[in-house]
């Protein structure tokens, strides 16, 4: 069983995000932390010690009920794979950002849910270059509010098309890069408009947790 620890939050999760049920096909136990707000996670300071704190103990809950490996809902909590990864003992895969170093040396562009917030601290904590391209939704659009205010309501069509200019601005800016990297967990539901829009590979949070667990030893980690 995989583990998710989740942010606390109300917005929808469509099918393909990190938090629906169906969007992987194996076993799946997501806890939410309380107090984890997406402009908390997103914007916080990385010293934010309360909060690293309750991530460890749903962590910890999680492998008490039989989590084999664990990943969370927020690509930005890449800040703290090391010590989320110290303190529990199974494999932790915190962002899709890890997913990085494993694609070197293609040229990959990250496209995050704020890249005014997204730092190279981020990058170095998953043992990525913290030059990588970077393209943020844009600042807000529906999709950048209803995930960072929390708000009830997703236009889904609207997210698409901000995820798709998203790529776009990306590619006009950088034209060689040979894959794309989706920072922010609830992006996956769009991952196949912005293949077929751009040709390239894309890798999210949903693909990355579905490999590693696949390569994980039967039985689980040792």
């Amino acid at each position: 069983m995989l583990g998710i620890l989740m942010l606390h939050t109300r917005f929808p999760r469509p099918p393909g995000d990190v938090g629906h049920p169906a969007s992987f096909g194996f076993a799946v136990r997501h806890r939410v932390v309380e107090g984890a707000a997406p402009a908390r996670v997103v914007r916080g300071p990385a010293g934010d010690a309360e909060l690293l704190a309750r991530f460890i103990a749903a962590g910890r809950a999680l492998v008490e009920e039989g989590a084999v490996a664990r990943g969370t809902s927020c690509g930005f909590l890449a800040r703290w794979q090391r010590e989320l990864q110290a303190a529990l003992p199974v494999p932790v895969w915190t962002s899709a950002l890890l997913e990085l170093p494993r694609l070197a040396p293609l040229r990959c562009g990250v496209i995050t849910i704020e890249a005014a917030s997204l730092t190279g601290a981020h990058f170095e904590a998953v043992g990525a270059d913290p030059a990588t391209p970077v393209e943020g939704i844009t600042p807000g659009s529906a999709l950048h509010r209803t995930l960072l205010q929390d708000l009830p309501e997703l236009d889904e069509a609207a997210a698409r098309a901000q995820v798709l200019a998203a790529g776009a601005r990306l590619l006009r800016r950088e034209p060689g890069l040979q894959a794309l990297v989706l920072e922010c967990t609830n992006l996956p539901p769009y991952a196949g408009a912005l293949r077929a829009a751009t040709g390239l590979p894309v890798h999210d949070v949903v693909t990355m947790l579905t490999a590693r667990m696949a390569a994980l030893p039967a039985g689980g980690p040792r």
